[in-house]
């Protein structure tokens, strides 16, 4: 099969190789997926580029967490029947903190468990299902995690992110009120057409006071956050009073200071969202509303570009930039 590799951290053009590796053999409990779209999250490029200290786990990688394509063969274990179904894979690679698998989805082939490899929704392509295991699963979990949210406020910071668009949806279709902070006029209208009710120009606009215009004073009873150490005291600011934080990045500042007494005064809960870490529970129940969110067309996967493999350095760099309406993903 053909795949793309790295033997250290580095830099995308100098350390990815795209060459051909023996083909994976499903062991027990396990499917052979053969990949269609290998979809790149920013974990991804942090994980490649040795971000914030991080190491080399095995000899040689295969990146990427999230992928889609179609089971081709099964391990024991593995009811056949299986064989020739379509599947989104999340979680191919391991979270932060552990030795993980070596081999992600940034092949042609891919050899796991059976659990991460679910069934993929009618209503989405290949590369659409390579962008639901992080920036989908972690969306729900943002919104989710603390039980219903119908009528409530939700803040969703970086509204026009992979991210930060689904949990504008999810949100929106779980009946709560968003509004999505973005960066310009074209992820304003991005937003909007995702569900808020508002949207507000953060490079444009004092977000506090336009946040205490749309809601009467009262503020909101949860915050999606993309950037904790960046905009904690914002958060905190426009909170209810037991209101939740949830966060699930913190790029700018992996150690902030936190202001203690702003959010102890609010009672505030603080959760970090975690997508590689999803109770199994929490996880089914993502993956079933996701399901249902695509077969009534409530949820739509924002695609900015594709690459072919060969190109997976540019793939790369492109993440790396920021800024895209959607989600980067190599076509295999």
């Amino acid at each position: 099969m053909l795949a793309a590799t790295y033997t250290r951290t580095g830099p995308a053009a100098e350390v990815l190789v795209v060459d051909h590796r023996p083909d994976p053999v499903p062991g027990p409990g396990e499917v052979l997926v053969r990949v269609h779209a290998s979809g790149i999250n920013p974990a991804d490029v942090k994980r490649r580029a040795g971000w914030n200290g991080m190491q080399m786990e095995h000899p040689l990688v295969i990146p990427h967490t999230d992928g889609a394509g179609e089971i081709v063969e099964v391990g024991a274990g593995v009811d056949r029947a299986r064989i020739g179904e379509r599947v989104w894979l999340w979680n191919a690679q391991g979270g932060y903190g552990t030795a993980g698998r070596a081999f992600g989805t940034a092949a042609g082939l891919i050899a796991i468990d059976a659990d991460q490899a679910v069934r993929l929704p009618d209503e989405f392509d290949f590369v659409a299902g390579a962008c639901i295991g992080v920036p989908a699963m972690t969306a729900f979990r943002a919104v989710h995690a603390d039980g219903p949210v119908e009528g409530q406020t939700i803040l969703v910071n970086g509204a026009a992110g992979a991210v930060g668009h689904c949990a504008v949806q999810i949100a929106a279709a779980g009946g709560a009120h968003v509004i999505g902070t973005v960066g310009n006029e074209q992820a304003a209208a991005h937003v909007m057409a995702g569900g808020a009710f508002a949207t507000i120009d953060r490079r444009r606009e004092d977000v506090f006071a336009r946040v205490m215009d749309l809601t009467d004073g009262t503020g909101v009873d949860r915050v999606i956050e993309v950037d904790f150490a960046s905009n904690m005291a914002l958060d905190a600011a426009v909170l209810k009073a037991n209101g939740t934080v949830a966060s699930y990045s913190s790029s700018s500042n992996p150690q902030p200071v936190l202001p203690y007494y702003a959010f102890q005064s609010k009672g505030a809960n603080l959760r970090f969202i975690q997508g590689f870490a999803i109770p199994a529970a929490a996880r089914r129940e993502g993956e079933a509303l996701i399901a249902r969110l695509a077969a009534a067309r409530r949820l739509t996967i924002a695609i900015a570009r594709t690459y072919p493999l060969s190109e997976i350095a540019r793939a790369h760099l492109d993440v790396e930039r920021g800024g895209n309406l959607g989600n980067v993903v190599v076509t295999i």
